[in-house]
């Protein structure tokens, strides 16, 4: 059977890095690629068996494929501090590997994201397929300052089991996530030097809300659907208050 090294990348995730490292325990190698925490992430991942090592962090792409190469085996499964393996994603994961030979490159699987502890099934974020099984040869992170996805050069198989993701436990671990995503939005937007459109930004926000709550049907979750609505909407005027922000800096400053 293929060996598997498990890529996690981390900062400061003591309060929830446990679930993830014991859900992937089982695989060859842990490796854990740190931006130099300050709580106990490093020493919790070290009694795991993990081995770290430790990356100045300036986007999430960056410190992924300059992780990649320092994996020791060609099977690569990336897995965030927040997420865990469904029960069963094991069990196929290494049915997989053990083929011979694999006829894929990658795989995809899908995610469950939850909120408040609750699996949202409606709203647009289920299956959320992610790419993140693969030959570490045939995978790279594509050069985005947030949510860069993995590019994969080959063909990729879809696994039936899921990916965990407990990604939203309070509000106010949303806003310092929110606060620090929207700014690498903002930094993504002139990187590509993208015009601002205001009159879209004005619109978007509340279509964006429609979109999530009716179209989609957040609105079968309840209030945790009225949240996720509302978030992804106010996410999305952050960004736009960002742009807006740089643009008009020298202005807001003599005023």
């Amino acid at each position: 059977m293929e060996k598997l090294s498990v890529l996690i990348p981390a900062f400061n995730n003591e309060a929830y890095i446990r679930p993830c490292l014991e859900s992937v325990r089982w695989a060859d190698e842990i490796l854990v690629c740190d931006s130099f925490s300050t709580d106990k992430t490093v020493e919790i991942a070290k009694s795991f068996g993990a081995r770290i090592i430790q990356h100045e962090y300036l986007n999430s792409a960056t410190q992924k494929n300059w992780a990649l190469p320092q994996c020791r085996h060609n099977w690569v499964l990336e897995i965030d501090t927040d997420e865990i393996l469904e029960e069963g994603l094991k069990a196929e994961i290494k049915e997989w590997l053990s083929k011979d030979p694999i006829p894929f490159d990658g795989f995809r699987m899908p995610r469950k994201n939850f909120v408040y502890g609750k699996w949202m099934k409606h709203g647009g974020i289920y299956p959320d397929y992610n790419i993140r099984l693969f030959r570490k040869s045939q995978g790279r992170f594509e050069n985005r300052e947030v949510h860069a996805s993995l590019i994969l050069s080959g063909k990729a198989g879809t696994l039936k089991h899921h990916l965990i993701h407990d990604g939203f436990k309070d509000v106010s671990s949303w806003l310092i996530k929110i606060e620090r995503y929207t700014r690498y939005e903002r930094d993504e937007w002139l990187k590509r030097k993208k015009p601002f459109p205001v009159a879209k930004h004005l619109l978007a926000a509340p279509l964006i809300f429609v979109n999530t709550y009716f179209l989609k049907l957040g609105c079968l979750e309840g209030y945790r659907g009225f949240l996720l609505s509302v978030l992804d909407a106010f996410n999305y005027f952050l960004v736009g208050a960002r742009l807006w922000e740089t643009a008009h800096s020298k202005d807001i400053s003599s005023s």
